[in-house]
């Protein structure tokens, strides 16, 4: 079935040997490069990841977190892999009570950062290009520089008071004090030194190296928490992604320490409801789900966090059953807990073999805790905010534990293979969109990038915030294009609407189709810098 209702702005592009699909078109040219080479669908990611570190460092990098879902089109194994630090040892419930609370910006914001070793584990276990050949366009990007983009200027606009509280970020990202141009070249070249180095001398460098040494006291000069032996203690998680059967799929997802569960959660609620005869963006179809994802919400913070979420029961035929049943035609008031926004990036490989990498980043906030390191130039992550401090919390602050990630990296199988490699940035929000695009394509015929350039929805509830102190506000945030019936059908039933513009929701989705035929349909998002490219 195909649908032929929405108008795209952007081409679908298609390819039969490979495809690519990032939040930045260097990015993108990046691991098409590696794939022409004769790379790998993980030595990809390897470029693209460091790529976009260095070309939408607002979103991700050296100073964050990653989880990396690869299947295997060999051997038909999949695996994720986890790059999380966790919580420093001095990262203590006393500590930060003391402190009135866990601060979203700043170097008390600092958690020891832990992508590299996530891709590190990713490329040994599938890469076949040496490490060090993977990093040249990251090291070139660094050292001669990126034009700025439109999305850039944006999030260096809204973020000048992070940006301005640190010297060195100062420097980089508002040179004069001024928002820089679109075009205006940025070059990193203390960042390009550092990934020479650690081309050169592999990414244990990062955790006990050189790297380390200087990134530890980038980290005392500016009075955050992580030391030398939280570094050393940074490894990473492998273990194979959770999943269920779907309406003749098998939606698959990263696990804990990922809520990617709750994407699942909502799709098992509402797996025998007719969908199709209530009609793609009507106001009886859009109710369902975002209640579904009321639901799941719920559940969600209940479980995540916990060092062994009992997701088989969350999951279960009678948590969905009550969750059905629990469904009415009014929109429910569900607060998660009694009384910011989070940035990430999102990519995703195909490659002429067949295998598949599904692959998200964050440094959490937009340019994370705004602190970047000197000798480094790494900007580092403002991750503590995602703990609690209250006591009995699933997700309780505790030194030396892996905190709770909103980041997520779907892959849908089809007859033993990847149908959809796909998924988006935007913390809270990104289980809820990937829920929306699969929608859109498993059961209305949505090719990917109509399913991206959708009109979309986002729901929030009070006490659902991921970042402290985990707020949230009861309201329904939806693109005007869904039309004037849906929204009004969707506020007779009580639901507290907020309109936007048509491509002003939230999230960034990248996607990659894989036909029967062998065809690899590439489809980016025109809400941020996404850009698609197959061959």
């Amino acid at each position: 079935m195909a649908y032929d209702g929405i108008r795209t702005h952007r081409p679908l592009i298609m390819g039969r040997r490979g495809a690519v699909a990032t939040n930045h078109p260097v990015a993108t040219q990046a691991g098409l490069d590696v794939l022409r080479a004769g790379g790998s669908a993980a030595d990809a990611a390897v470029a693209i990841s460091l790529t976009l570190g260095v070309v939408e460092p607002h979103m991700s990098g050296l100073g964050g977190d990653g989880f990396y879902h690869h299947w295997s089109a060999g051997t038909g194994h999949a695996e994720t892999y986890a790059g999380t630090g966790a919580a420093p040892a001095a990262a203590t419930l006393a500590r930060y009570r003391a402190e009135g609370g866990v601060p979203n910006r700043g170097p008390l914001s600092i958690q020891t950062p832990g992508m590299l070793a996530g891709l590190a584990a990713l490329h040994g276990a599938h890469g076949a290009k040496t490490w060090g050949a993977l990093f040249g366009a990251a090291i070139e990007a660094a050292r001669d520089g990126f034009a700025a983009t439109h999305a850039l200027r944006h999030f260096i606009g809204d973020n000048r008071a992070i940006i301005d509280a640190d010297a060195t970020s100062r420097a980089i990202w508002r040179p004069g004090d001024a928002v820089p141009a679109v075009g205006t070249v940025i070059a990193q070249p203390a960042l390009a030194a550092t990934l020479q180095r650690i081309a050169a001398a592999g990414p244990q460098d990062v955790t006990s190296g050189g790297v380390a040494r200087d990134l530890v006291a980038d980290l005392a000069d500016v009075g955050a928490l992580p030391v030398a032996a939280d570094l050393a203690a940074v490894a990473p998680l492998l273990a194979p992604p959770v999943g269920i059967a779907w309406r003749g799929f098998e939606v698959r997802q990263t696990p804990a320490p990922s809520m990617g569960f709750a994407m699942l959660q909502m799709l098992r609620i509402i797996e025998h409801a007719d969908l199709a005869a209530l009609g793609w963006g009507s106001a009886a179809l859009l109710h369902l789900m975002i209640e579904a994802k009321k639901r799941a919400f719920l559940d969600r913070e209940a479980q995540a966090g916990r060092e062994a979420p009992d997701v088989a029961a969350l999951l279960s035929d009678t948590r969905r059953d009550a969750h059905v049943a629990a469904i009415g035609d009014r929109a429910a008031r569900l607060p998660v807990r009694a009384m910011a926004e989070a940035d990430t990036t999102y990519f995703c490989v195909v490659d002429a073999h067949g295998n598949a990498v599904s692959a998200i980043q964050s440094i959490n906030g937009a340019f994370g805790s705004g602190v970047t390191g000197p000798r480094t130039g790494i900007l580092l992550n403002n991750r503590m905010s995602y703990w609690h401090l209250e006591d009995g919390h699933a997700n309780q602050l505790a030194p030396g534990r892996r905190v709770r990630h909103t980041m997520n990296a779907p892959m849908v199988m089809k007859d033993g293979k990847p149908w959809m490699v796909f998924g988006t940035p935007g913390a809270d929000n990104q289980v809820q969109v990937n829920f929306q695009v699969l929608v859109s394509c498993a059961v209305f015929g949505f090719d990917p990038q109509q399913a991206l350039e959708a009109p979309r929805w986002t729901s929030s509830q009070p006490g659902q915030e991921s970042n402290y102190p985990h707020g949230g506000e009861d309201v329904l945030t939806i693109e005007r294009g869904f039309g004037e019936a849906a929204i009004a059908g969707l506020r007779d039933r009580g639901h507290q609407v907020k309109v936007v513009g048509d491509l002003e929701g939230a999230c960034s989705v990248a996607a990659i189709r894989v036909l029967d035929n062998g065809v690899r349909m590439g489809a980016s998002d025109p809400r941020r810098d996404g850009w698609a490219g197959a061959w």
